[in-house]
């Protein structure tokens, strides 16, 4: 049975799917379960973070007895080899496999319609231990969320992996501790087609998702439902505007008390399109708060920040730390880091980091000035996850006080 969440976009009706994220939940769940009553469910069920159930058939279920082979894929679940005989009770040694299928909906997905496994056995160490095998990919480069070393499993996805195994073992009156192997044999190959191994993320790909939900949206659908949103805050009276391109972003200004009563707006990759709508709507102040991976393009004039659009990020900071008397080999290092949290690694070992943020700052500062032409104010922050906040322009602080005395006489 199909994922029935439905979206309505450009006058059609769009099915929203499920992220790899939610597959390795849903698989973990359901291995868990056979490994303690040698029974798997036939459906395994699950609530994303984005507050939507999620149901779907667990295939592939197999017991294996005592030592058991690296990986929930092919080799474990091999048609041809006799599955191995269950008492009708807990696995008292070897582990349980389980495999979900991945349901894109309607979204433009590599990754849609592959088996993703979860093989789950006791451990001596109390928690879930969570890994990657098979398809998978292994962080080879700094700057990404997880460590050099770690398998591609973001921490959202980690969060619901534990949960799930945690649920089912509690159900099941199971209090001891778990290894959860996720593997993904079809991203082997899957994983050459995606932006992986320039990222540094080798040997398969990466297991994603804040959401647990992938919804479909054709870019004209995005745009417009930017402006829709910001119309409705105007309609509103609303003069005042936070501007984030996402997750992070939205994370990150909701760190900041004074911001609590002004209006959020999600921009996505199209931060010039809302810089428009904001003039449009006759906002008179906004603040934009984005993460460096995205707002270092800005500081080079882009302003649809998505990655076939333009990715320029390590030749922006290779230019304005080269101003700034980088060396050669320096330069040569930033020219080819796989993020922007590894630049700033790079930069920090230099001594320049704080100089060249400053400067990268102050470009997309003057980029954004130049973008909204005098039509309202527009101050930014910007941010990493790993290192904190990197630069505000030079208004940010004054604006901050302004917003936050409204606030507290009841004037949003």
């Amino acid at each position: 049975m199909a994922f029935e969440h439905y979206l309505h976009t450009d006058g059609k009706r769009l099915r929203c799917g499920f992220t790899t994220g939610s597959c390795a939940a849903l698989a973990a769940q359901a291995a868990t379960h056979l490994l303690l009553t040698g029974e798997a469910p036939a459906r395994a069920s699950i609530v994303t973070p984005k507050g939507i159930r999620v149901e779907a058939d667990v295939v592939e279920p197999h017991l294996v007895e005592g030592a058991s082979g690296e990986d929930g894929g092919a080799d474990a679940t091999d048609e041809n080899a006799e599955a191995p005989t269950a008492d009708k009770g807990a696995a008292r040694e070897g582990c349980a496999i389980c495999a979900v299928r991945k349901d894109a909906g309607d979204d433009i997905d590599v990754t849609d319609g592959v088996l993703v496994y979860a093989r789950v056995s006791r451990s001596d160490k109390p928690g879930v231990h969570i890994e990657g095998g098979t398809g998978v990919g292994r962080i080879t480069l700094p700057g990404l969320e997880q460590p050099v070393g770690a398998a591609a499993i973001n921490s959202g996805p980690r969060a619901m992996i534990e949960k799930e195994a945690l649920h089912a073992a509690s159900a099941l009156g199971y209090d001891g501790g778990l290894d959860v192997l996720i593997s993904i044999p079809a991203g082997v190959e899957l994983g050459a087609k995606t932006f992986n191994p320039q990222l540094g993320i080798e040997g398969g790909i990466s297991v994603l998702g804040t959401s647990g939900i992938v919804e479909p949206k054709s870019l004209k659908a995005l745009s417009d439902s930017i402006e829709v949103e910001i119309r409705q805050h105007a309609a509103l009276g609303h003069r005042r505007l936070v501007v984030v391109p996402g997750n992070y972003g939205q994370a990150f200004a909701e760190s900041i008390p004074l911001l609590s009563g002004i209006p959020h707006v999600s921009c996505a990759n199209f931060i010039g399109n809302t810089l428009d709508f904001c003039a449009q709507y006759d906002f008179e102040e906004v603040l934009l708060i984005g993460h460096i991976g995205k707002m270092v393009k800005v500081a080079g004039g882009i302003m649809d920040t998505h990655s076939r659009m333009a990715d320029c990020r390590t030749e922006i900071f290779c230019a304005h730390a080269a101003q700034l008397g980088a060396s050669q080999e320096t330069c040569r290092q930033l020219m080819a880091a796989a993020t922007t949290d590894a630049c700033l690694g790079i930069l920090e070992q230099a001594g320049l980091l704080h100089e060249t943020m400053s400067a990268i700052g102050d470009a997309i500062a003057q980029k954004l000035e130049r973008r909204v032409a005098g039509a309202y104010r527009i101050e930014t922050i910007v941010f990493s996850n790993v290192r904190g906040e990197l630069y505000r322009s030079n208004g940010v602080e004054e604006l901050l006080e302004r917003w936050g005395a409204a606030l507290s006489k009841g004037c949003a």
